[in-house]
């Protein structure tokens, strides 16, 4: 049985990112401030941003990018991104956006696996991007500085380059309904990264199905921490955010200090979190020094949410948590609470368990991974649980290059499977209960085990590894590694973690380590996670 979405149905209107976000402003709102960069509180209008999103596009289709390219986007959170990768989209071409924290081989893989041409990046990161460029074939006059200066001083074009050379931008022709406009990374359901590939009628779709929900108001202060790079960022905050024509007050990374001045000193009253920080702000102590009585609203994100947590954040900060879901693979969005969490539409808050209703324009199934057979709504209390399938206009086109992996998570139907187990209720509302994949979410970001297990095994002392998710003090997933010796050699766990430390991202760190005598295995080979899971 498919379960609708409770909210009416959207109009999605069949046009570009560009033309959603920008081709129809108000003459009262040209003026109003779109971004204020944190760390200095420079201020962009939304015509100064019109204008260099196509300044920026124009510069790009003097360079050869349009329709076909692919543009790397390897930076942290500015004004100058959202210039960046609105430029790429308005020049027709697609952007593969970066981690930030990636390593040089990270990004290398990505860029490589993307048929990037061109890597746009920042100051900080320059090292590591012109190593990785270097081995994804992409010459050093094709790497650009956001943040550089003139580039006779960097050896590189910089943004403020481009900008300063007023360029026709051309219009790009194509079909928004499959026109690759973003390819983020995830790991999808199983295995390793994969390029999502993101049309620009995905996220014109999800920035209207979750508009009515959001309830963003011209009048917002929206703090930016959660990164652009990351889908959530990119569209719940970055995109969602300038429809509304709210002010995003962008922040390059979080630091508690910085993020509890920021909300005090710009008045923010909208803030987008994933639990890791709901959890410092119901805990820490330094979050009384501060004034936060602007904040009336905060959605948590990325990972779920204890209800208890949630709670704790509210009677702290005396404000409204909701609660969503969603992954790459729906641009991202595909559960909300609405502002208000449902009282208007259903007479009472929807618990924070949850993550809501499924949004506008989609439907739902959960199945019974077993038998695949649907499992229905109860008439009171809560489902069993079942895998959660998901259709609507802001499934991915697919994973690209890889037409296995998408037909395996995309069916005949149309109905993208999550991989992750949920239970319904008789109000409709969805709780995510556990997973049916093998991937650790540490932080809101996706960890595959293979690929940590992969590199233990390069380890001389380690004859065999398993890597499962559990959790720590506070209740957040992170990766654990069972060990077993090769030999006599010694080996302490300090050692296998550093092992992976110099060679991943910091989110992809082992920070637990158990040695046993033989990793459990089906006959087949398959590595038995829930025995390791029993034993943690």
């Amino acid at each position: 049985m498919s379960v609708a979405s409770p909210f009416a149905d959207v109009e999605i209107p069949a046009s570009s990112v560009f033309d959603a976000l920008f081709a129809e402003i108000d003459e009262q709102d040209l003026d109003r401030t779109a971004l204020i960069d944190s760390a200095n509180s420079a201020q962009t209008s939304y015509r100064e941003l019109r204008v260099r999103v196509i300044a920026m596009a124009g510069a790009l289709a003097l360079r050869g990018v349009g329709p076909g390219s692919v543009v790397g986007l390897l930076a942290p959170n500015s004004s100058q991104f959202a210039i960046a990768f609105h430029g790429i989209l308005r020049a027709g071409a697609t952007a593969t956006t970066v981690n930030a924290l990636f390593t040089a081989d990270d990004i290398a893989k990505q860029l490589i696996d993307a048929k990037a041409s061109l890597l746009i990046t920042a100051t900080a990161l320059l090292p590591h991007a012109l190593e990785a460029a270097a081995t994804a074939g992409i010459a050093r006059e094709d790497v650009i500085l956001l943040d550089g200066g003139p580039r006779i001083a960097t050896g590189h074009p910089s943004l403020a380059d481009i900008l300063a050379r007023t360029v026709h931008a051309p219009q790009a022709v194509f079909d928004p309904a499959i026109h690759p406009a973003a390819l983020p990374y995830s790991s999808g359901t199983t295995g390793n990264p994969k390029g999502v590939i993101l049309t620009h009628r995905n996220l014109v779709a999800n920035m209207a199905q979750i508009r009515p929900l959001l309830d963003i108001k011209r009048d917002d202060r929206i703090i930016a921490v959660l990164p652009f790079f990351h889908i959530y960022g990119m569209t719940v905050l970055l995109n969602a955010a300038l429809q509304a024509r709210a002010t995003l007050v962008v922040m390059p990374r979080f630091d508690l200090t910085e993020f509890l001045d920021t909300i005090e000193r710009h008045r923010i009253t909208y803030g987008f979190i994933a639990p890791p920080v709901a959890v410092t702000l119901a805990k820490h102590t330094l979050v009384d020094q501060y004034d936060l009585s602007s904040l009336n609203t905060i959605l948590s994100g990325a990972a779920p949410l204890d209800s208890e947590l949630g709670a704790a954040v509210e009677e702290r900060l005396k404000v409204r948590m909701i609660h969503g879901y969603g992954m790459s693979e729906l641009s991202p969005v595909s559960h909300l609470m609405p502002a208000d969490r449902g009282l208007r539409l259903f007479g009472e808050l929807a618990p924070l368990s949850s993550c809501g209703w499924p949004v506008p324009n989609t439907i739902n199934r959960i199945v019974d991974p077993a038998t695949g057979n649907d499992i229905l709504p109860p008439t009171e209390g809560l489902s069993k649980p079942g895998e959660l399938l998901v259709s609507g206009p802001n499934v991915m086109l697919g994973y690209l290059g890889n037409p296995q992996a998408t037909a395996e998570t995309i069916d005949a139907d149309g109905f993208l499977h999550t991989g992750d187990l949920a239970r319904i209720d008789s109000m409709g509302r969805v709780f995510i209960v556990d997973r049916l994949k093998e991937l650790i979410k540490y932080k809101g970001y996706q960890v595959p085990p293979a690929e940590l297990e992969a590199l233990l095994l390069t380890h001389p002392a380690i004859g065999d590894a398993a890597v499962i998710g559990v959790p720590d003090n506070d209740g957040e997933e992170i990766p654990m590694a069972y060990i077993v010796r090769r030999g006599d050699a010694p080996l302490s766990a300090d050692d296998v973690m550093a092992f992976i430390a110099a060679r991943v991202a910091p989110h992809k760190k082992i920070r637990r380590v158990a040695f046993i005598d033989a990793i459990p295995k089906s006959p087949s080979g398959k590595i038995l996670r829930k025995d390791l899971r029993t034993a943690a």
